[in-house]
């Protein structure tokens, strides 16, 4: 007990600082038990990065970044302004992060988390519990025997002093509730203190508006119990609350805050991507005032320099003169100077802080163009008016440039926006709130409340109304109806849902009343992690985005190359006499004559255009890929599909339904059908495998069919109990991979499997068995051989029936160019049958679950691209050896790791859907390659005045802005043409062509 180290328990927070932090201490008694250190535990964090204009400044904030010690990886989307960070908390802060990304010339805060209620990590939680009734040493012995004898349990020590105790525990595997129910069960109370687990959560707040409030809302939050820290932001009537989810539960703060202040103050969780939506609309509001700003200023001064001469009364007045300086020149220097310096400030900024770290961008060239024009304007200017000789004056040219790229950002900006478009409709599923049935002390309902359906909570009993939605993932404990899933999965066809039905949050309820009890909440539900893996797979980049990062990178330092460079050949041309006086009499010299072609060389240049080629058509792709039910979990992935040349599918649940019944049983001793039937379903209860659930099944209605209650509850309660009491007891049971499983029945070994489980265990088959499991293997049959006591018994015939679309698919596949393969362990009859059936000529069979990875990797030696389609239950290694894995049939398990797509529905047209989505992607993605070299081959030789000695046409600078303006605009609007994007259907797969 002498290094036992128990934290005081209390409650409160600190307005800014965290003054009340409690701290849980870890098992110190255990400390050497448990070895070395466990390693070091990494965090992920989301940062909002503003002022990124290209591919450039992307690659500057990760290099940034990932120079800090204790940072593991970064990626940061230009699109999404966001960047994610996964770094080791001991060696780097959160505010290291934004220090270096402020560093290098960005603004940036941290995002608040993405979901109000995060799912429980995996790792142990230490645990704190007041136990009340222990008198002596063999007190505390017996309560920590009992806690350790758990499942789940790490380590529990407690102190009799204190009547305090400490329990490490697996929250996977053990709740906080069973552990006091085991302490109270041994005969002394239990309550539950604080645990070492921690939530941030960020509340807006109502009513908040002065000191004062600040400080009564300080008072109430420090008498609640839970909370680890908080801060209170008057400004933004907010207050952001560390919390411990064991101890207070998220809608018990919420409550507590109105109930503690009489109503005066309410807090309502601040939905984080309602939050990013209002950051975008304030971008886009920002960057219009701008460009309204820009364009107000700039059209008197257009219209000074090109109309008003025309005009008599007017041209009198802009020639007065003002000092030494001419009306109109002055009032043009005036408003430039608010459009250079005030109005573009933001390129100035950005410029600065690219160039500050050694990297450059559009912005650079921006103010190079734009400066170059204005210092030229105003030394013409102050020239003119000490001299008395007018050089021409170009004030027009930057205040155009910049109006004209503040309009290509506006555009650029919307364009953007509606690239997230999905994401966006995911987010707008989730319904506003929710009906929560209350219950009283006895466990019954008593009435129902409204609440916001971010407070639900696990365990809630939530009330479903027709045609609203369902709040959370759970389970219906009352009612029936049918329920609109296609917003999810993409299937059509209402889904029927009754007692024990799992239900998806987001969901529409067409008909009936429904009673849900909430099993998942927050980024727990499968329309969070959906959100969650569409927005992985846009921040994650594409091999071929390498090629843009590094044009990005000297694009600029060419541009600028090609400006001197066209500056020096017209200007010593000129000034030898190469070109006649003529084509710049209307400038007055050739200085100014080559100025404005270098000046339209630097505008034109557009490296954003490349920059957004490949993200915008990723993001667009994985969006409209989660509305059809295909989840891409990155670019990469998606590159590498359109480049398939293997699909090479699984056949048990992938080509099959998955459903396997047995159509035949036959013996060949002289044993009792029915007592071979219960020999067989004793064995096989204690298998998992899907055919041991059918011989199970089979066994069950050959013995009680028509003796069962009529209703689903008093069937199954029935069920188990005839189980418990009509199956043998099976002892040492073992399953042998890929073979079948063996145990002990009446101290009698039993065999269930194939041919090699017999061959093994020396029992021989007889010949009319043999031609009976032979007729059966060439229809397509499983056969299951069973022996008893080391003699062959019987065998019975398993059916695994083709899915419907299997056979159009595999010809779909063919006409695309791909090979299809199919994959089994079954033996070679059955599997040559089905392969057959499906027009399937390449088949391995006979392959145990370890060696199908081996098969994957054989097709890969030639150099081919492998795609695996399994259903990720014993196909883990060969998803993840594969080119793409391709998990089928996930429904709500979306977060399978081994694979690159989740085809959320059960159906394999979806594999086409996956590999066609990433062909046009990729097509898209070139043809947008394509219109920014070609836009930047072609335009800056037009700027520097290529075609000027053929045609006379010479670019003014304010044109080749409008160009630039518009080039990246071209790009984005040419990947959301990717939203017209339709999958083939089954009846128009066979018209697929090798593209």
């Amino acid at each position: 007990m002498a290094h036992l180290q128990l934290s005081a328990v209390g409650a409160g927070g600190g307005r800014g600082g965290g003054d009340y932090m409690e701290d849980v201490a870890l098992l110190g008694s255990y400390d050497e038990e448990m070895g070395p250190p466990p390693p070091e535990e990494e965090e992920e964090a989301q940062v909002r990065v503003t002022g990124m204009t290209c591919s450039a400044c992307t690659s500057a904030v990760e290099a940034a970044v990932s120079a800090r010690r204790g940072v593991r990886s970064v990626a940061v989307s230009l699109l999404q302004n966001r960047a994610r960070v996964v770094f080791v908390p001991a060696l780097v802060k959160v505010e290291d992060i934004i220090e270096a990304i402020e560093d290098a010339g960005f603004d940036a805060e941290i995002l608040p988390d993405s979901a109000v209620s995060q799912p429980k990590s995996q790792k142990a939680l230490s645990a704190q519990f007041r136990i009340g009734g222990m008198t002596c040493a063999n007190c505390v012995n017996s309560v920590e025997g009992i806690l350790r004898k758990l499942p789940g349990i790490k380590g529990a020590v407690v102190a009799l002093a204190t009547s305090l105790g400490e329990v490490e525990y697996d929250p996977s595997a053990v709740s906080k509730d069973d552990i006091v129910q085991a302490i109270e069960d041994a005969g002394f109370e239990a309550e539950f203190l604080q645990s070492s687990e921690q939530d941030k959560i960020l509340l807006g707040l109502t009513g908040v508006h002065t000191e004062s409030d600040a400080d009564t809302l300080h008072d109430i939050l420090k008498k609640m119990a839970g909370l680890r820290q908080f801060g209170v932001n008057t400004t933004l009537s907010e207050v952001e609350i560390v919390f411990d989810p064991e101890a207070v539960g998220l809608r018990s703060i919420v409550d507590t805050i109105q109930i503690e202040s009489n109503g005066r103050f309410k807090a309502h969780v601040q939905n984080p991507y309602s939050r990013g939506a209002s950051n975008d609309a304030h971008e886009a509001s920002k960057m219009l005032h701008l460009l309204r700003t820009s364009l107000f200023l700039s059209i008197p001064v257009f219209f000074i320099r090109m109309v008003c001469p025309s005009i008599p009364f007017i041209s009198t007045l802009i020639l007065m003169h003002c000092g030494p300086f001419l009306m109109g020149d002055l009032v043009n220097w005036i408003l430039v100077s608010i459009v250079q310096f005030v109005v573009g400030k933001r390129f100035y900024v950005a410029a600065y802080r690219a160039l500050r770290h050694g990297s450059t961008n559009m912005d650079v060239l921006v103010v190079l163009g734009t400066t170059a024009s204005y210092v030229y304007s105003v030394c013409a200017l102050l020239y003119g008016a000490f001299t008395g000789f007018q050089p021409p004056i170009y004030f027009e040219t930057s205040a155009m440039i910049i109006t004209f790229v503040l309009f290509g950002k506006y555009l650029e900006v919307l364009a953007k926006g509606k690239t997230s478009d999905a994401i966006k409709k995911l987010v707008e599923l989730v319904p506003a709130t929710a009906i929560l049935l209350l219950k009283d002390k006895e466990g019954k309902f008593t009435g129902e409340r409204e609440i916001d359906a971010l407070l639900v909570q696990p365990g809630d009993v939530l009330k479903v109304l027709p045609g609203s939605k369902v709040p959370s993932d759970g389970v219906v404990l009352w009612g029936t109806s049918h329920i609109n899933e296609s917003m999810i999965t993409g299937e059509s066809a209402p889904m029927l849902k009754e007692v024990s039905s799992v239900v998806i949050g987001g969901t529409i309820n067409l008909h009936g009343i429904l009673h849900v009890q909430a099993t998942k909440v927050g980024s727990g539900t499968v329309l969070s992690q959906i959100i969650s893996l569409v927005e992985t797979a846009q921040m994650s980049k594409a091999p071929i985005q390498k090629f843009a990062d590094y044009v990005a990178s000297i694009f600029v330092p060419i541009v600028i190359t090609l400006s001197i460079l066209t500056f020096s050949v017209w200007f010593l041309c000129g000034s030898f006499g190469a070109y006649p006086h003529s084509w710049f009499d209307g400038t007055s010299n050739c200085f100014v004559f080559s100025l404005m072609f270098s000046i339209s060389v630097v505008v034109i240049a557009c490296p954003c255009a490349l920059g957004l080629a490949t993200p915008t058509a990723v993001m667009v792709a994985t969006g409209i890929g989660a509305n059809h039910g295909v989840l891409v979990k990155g670019g990469d992935a998606l590159e590498r599909a359109q480049n398939v040349n293997y699909v090479v599918f699984d056949k048990t649940g992938t080509l099959t339904q998955g459903k396997a019944v047995v159509t035949t049983a036959k013996v060949f001793s002289g044993m009792d059908l029915g007592d071979f039937l219960t020999l067989v379903a004793s064995a096989e209860a204690s298998s998992e495998h899907p055919l041991a659930k059918a011989v199970l099944d089979y066994a069950f209605h050959f013995h009680f069919f028509g003796k069962l209650p009529s209703s689903k509850d008093g069937m199954q309660q029935r069920k188990e109990q005839i189980l418990s009491q009509w199956l043998l007891e099976a002892e040492d049971f073992s399953a042998v991979p890929g073979k079948g499983v063996r145990c002990l029945i009446n101290e009698k070994k039993v065999l269930i499997g194939n041919r090699a489980l017999m061959s093994e265990n020396r029992v021989s088959i007889p010949p009319e068995a043999e031609s009976f499991l032979v007729d059966l293997e060439m229809n397509a049959k499983t056969g299951i051989l069973v022996a008893y006591d080391s003699s062959f018994v019987g065998l019975m015939g398993i059916a695994d029936p083709l899915k419907r679309e299997a056979a159009v698919v595999v010809e779909g596949l063919k006409k695309m160019g791909i090979h299809p393969v199919m994959l089994t362990g079954d033996n070679w009859r059955t599997a040559q049958a089905v392969a057959k059936e499906v027009g399937i000529e390449d088949v391995r069979a006979e392959v145990m679950p370890a060696g199908k990875a081996d098969v994957v990797r054989s097709l890969q030696k030639d150099g081919s691209i492998v795609a695996m389609v399994g259903d990720g239950i014993n196909d883990s290694p060969a998803l993840a050896a594969a080119d793409v894995g391709m998990a089928i049939g996930g429904g709500t398990d979306i977060a399978i790791e081994a694979a690159d797509y989740v085809l959320v529905r059960n159906n394999l047209e979806d594999v086409i859907t996956a590999i066609d989505l990433s062909r046009k992607t990729f097509n898209r993605i070139r043809w947008n390659y394509f219109f920014a070299m070609a836009y930047n081959v072609v335009a800056i030789p037009v700027a520097a005045g290529a075609l000027f000695p053929v045609t006379g046409l010479q670019m003014p600078p304010w044109l080749a802005g409008a160009c630039m303006a518009f080039s990246s605009v071209s790009v984005v609007c040419s990947s959301l043409l990717l939203r017209r994007y339709r999958k083939p259907r089954l009846t128009t797969v066979l018209q697929i062509t090798v593209e």
